[in-house]
């Protein structure tokens, strides 16, 4: 049962990340270039020599762009049925759609938008090489604060459930985590090394692609993956799939 719940998961992984990848390659790839574009006149003003080019610009937006998006996709696909498989039947009465469902939305705003608002994604040309590595340890530590904080807030929830309902035990593991995550967002250090020259609009909407990037690729995940389901039913009806 486990291993067909992750064929699902990575299944419906690499359908979201299809859709994803076509976003991110139509909106987010262009502003990219406006950012690289950028960082070329200022290397160029600075009197500075061009890296050599080891993958061409195209390959990245492209080919890379995809295989990078799909191997995300089948990761976070087979994390998905992991978590589905721990969750389904455990949260008082949802269905397994809402289930599903309830897991994107999780997964959303534990490890994309929270982590985003205190480290927020950078184009090229922002951002100081001498600091990447402390930048991403930094943010992966913020990554794992929130993944932490979401689980003990559902953790919270299944166990206030019973005793308060369903609507006051969600409001407890609301509450519960934004309080641990504005504690870690006043802990750690807060970095902005975003040049005053940088266009505005070209950082407003290379972050704005990335958040929607993902919220696309979030929601697809939670109905591909319930979508997959109800065809196993439909395929499969006396191997008791539907359990799952």
């Amino acid at each position: 049962m486990v291993g067909k719940l992750l064929v699902r998961g990575m299944l419906a992984g690499v359908i979201a990340a299809i859709f994803a990848f076509a976003f991110f390659k139509s909106y987010g790839e262009p502003w990219v270039d406006h950012a690289i574009a950028i960082e070329e006149q200022h290397s160029t003003a600075a009197g500075m020599a061009a890296e050599p080019e080891l993958v061409s610009r195209s390959v990245q937006a492209g080919l890379g762009l995809l295989t990078g998006v799909l191997v995300y996709g089948v990761a976070i696909g087979g994390l998905f049925a992991i978590a589905y498989a721990f969750a389904n039947k455990r949260l008082g009465v949802l269905s397994p759609r809402s289930t599903a469902m309830l897991i994107a939305i999780v997964g959303l705003v534990a490890l994309i938008v929270v982590p985003a608002l205190k480290y927020p994604a950078n184009p090229p040309a922002v951002g100081s090489g001498d600091t990447i590595g402390a930048r991403t340890q930094l943010y992966f530590l913020m990554v794992a604060a929130s993944v932490l904080s979401a689980t003990l807030s559902i953790m919270a929830a299944t166990k206030l459930w019973p005793k308060i309902g369903g609507w006051y035990a969600s409001l407890a593991a609301v509450c519960i985590y934004a309080g641990i995550v504005a504690v870690m967002m006043q802990i750690l250090p807060a970095v902005n090394e975003v040049p005053e020259d940088f266009p505005a609009e070209t950082l407003y909407n290379f972050r704005t692609a990335s958040i929607a990037g993902h919220v696309i690729f979030w929601t697809l995940l939670g109905v591909a993956f319930d979508i997959l389901r109800l065809l196993s039913e439909a395929l499969w009806p006396r191997r008791g799939i539907n359990a799952a």
